[in-house]
């Protein structure tokens, strides 16, 4: 799959940069935990209706394909956006949902003569996969020229193969919180953390008060990832991350060591995760932590901003019954780390074009951000779209970083060890989470899958 170097940005001492950040979205997060929550309003206080600022040609009688993994209330908001772009060129766009890995489902779709126009792509690996399978279709002069007005260079180029733009990143996640039940915290007497050391100390309260600290989704192993992601990014640091992201040191290295080690004070602590964690998909661990009265299974969950969409789900209200901290640091900084999915051309055509454009444009973005569970890193979208003061103050986070920031890290591995459920790095850390005692075990089983991988 994915060699990173040809899409990654190249390292840099984002040190100072990722602190200021970090800090920054403590102090809007805590600023905003209380409050008056719109929810999933469409028609939050002070945004703006979705305006026209990008030019779309007529495309009466032509059709289109566009596949994502994307389920539920998610797949339910994007397609409110592809109506718009319907009402806007009189084209037909219909949602086709795709397995998960995507490239996979995608193949077998290329295989039958019958790709999507366009696809949904979770990872720059995958960009890279549906480039070298020459499947992806370069973007042309005006959605090239919508991202260069709306995203900053970093967002640009991790959409990027060869220097030829593909991706249209349209949806992006901040992946360093975690959300708490605030009821179980004021019960407890708890308090937000800021250090690792804090946070153990929280969980200890909580624990203390009858109710098990944490819900983890560790039936999908992506979820697993991310937790080792922001606790080695604080921890080794970002030159180190990167080199990892890479392969260019071993998982056998001894910052993955402190990094398990640090991560079992968690997964291995007796009765601090909720029963059944192996067994628990992403959206059951967000919503077991809002339901359940004074009472519910577990009193935090970590994961990106997007857990609100499942927040919503459990009729909680973010920003009152649903709190958020940044990621603790573990070591000098708090970790900043990013998600996103990329619009990528699979036919070339004129609809295809106008559809990424569109994508690319604060018009898109716009529509979504007002219905909840969904960051846009495109910079001209107005804050004021999204639907609540805590989503608010995660965009303004996100956009305000600029290039400093770190991708998602098994999202640019390749996919058969970052991105393939049941193996790989998925299912190492599945196994660790089982058994946290087993440091050099998974850190064995994690560098062979790796150097099988990679190739290296």
């Amino acid at each position: 799959m994915r060699s990173t170097s040809s899409t990654n940005r190249k390292p840099r001492a984002a040190k100072t940069a990722a602190a200021a950040l970090a800090t920054a979205l403590a102090l809007s997060l805590t600023a905003c935990g209380g409050g008056d929550d719109k929810g999933g309003d469409t028609g939050a206080t002070g945004a703006k209706e979705s305006g026209t600022t990008v030019t779309l040609p007529k495309l009466n009688g032509e059709s289109l394909e566009v596949a994502a993994v994307w389920s539920g209330e998610e797949q339910a908001n994007f397609k409110k956006v592809l109506a718009e772009f319907e009402k806007r060129t009189g084209a037909k766009v219909t949602f086709v949902p795709a397995q998960d890995p995507i490239v996979n489902f995608l193949g077998s779709k290329v295989a039958g003569g019958k790709p999507p126009d366009v696809a949904m792509l979770p990872q720059p690996g995958a960009i890279k996969q549906a480039v070298d399978k020459k499947w992806a279709k370069p973007l042309g002069a005006e959605a090239k020229a919508e991202l260069a007005k709306n995203y900053s260079q970093g967002w640009q180029d991790i959409g990027k193969v060869g220097g030829t733009q593909y991706g249209v990143y349209y949806k992006a996640a901040n992946k360093s919180l975690i959300w708490y039940n605030a009821k179980v915290f004021e019960n407890a007497g708890a308090t937000e953390p800021k250090t690792w050391a804090e946070l153990l100390t929280t969980a200890q309260t909580v624990y203390d008060s009858g109710v098990t600290p944490f819900s983890v989704g560790g039936a999908e192993g992506w979820t697993l990832t991310d937790w080792f992601e922001n606790v080695y990014l604080s921890q080794a640091g970002p030159e180190k991350y990167d080199q990892l992201a890479k392969h260019e040191i071993k998982w056998t290295d001894p910052s993955v060591k402190d990094a398990l080690t640090t991560l079992a004070q968690v997964w291995g602590k007796k009765d601090y995760i909720a029963t059944g964690a192996l067994q628990t998909d992403f959206p059951a661990s967000v919503t077991q932590t809002f339901t359940g009265g004074d009472q519910p299974k577990a009193a935090m969950v970590y994961e990106g901003d997007f857990a609100q969409v499942n927040i919503q789900t459990a009729k909680a209200k973010v920003g009152t019954d649903a709190k958020v901290f940044p990621f603790p640091k573990v070591g000098d900084t708090a970790p900043v780390v990013s998600g996103g999915d990329a619009a990528v051309i699979l036919k070339d055509s004129k609809a295809a074009q106008a559809l990424a454009t569109f994508l690319a444009s604060p018009d898109a973005a716009t529509i979504q951000a007002k219905l909840g569970g969904y960051l846009s890193p495109n910079k001209s979208v107005d804050i004021s779209a999204y639907p609540n003061p805590v989503q608010q103050k995660i965009a303004k986070a996100l956009v305000g970083s600029g290039d400093d920031f770190r991708f998602d890290m098994s999202d640019q591995a390749p996919q058969a060890f970052g991105g393939t459920p049941g193996k790989g790095e998925w299912k190492a850390l599945q196994d660790f989470l089982t058994n946290p005692k087993d440091i050099a075990g998974t850190q064995a089983k994690l560098e062979a899958d790796a150097a099988a991988a990679y190739g290296n």
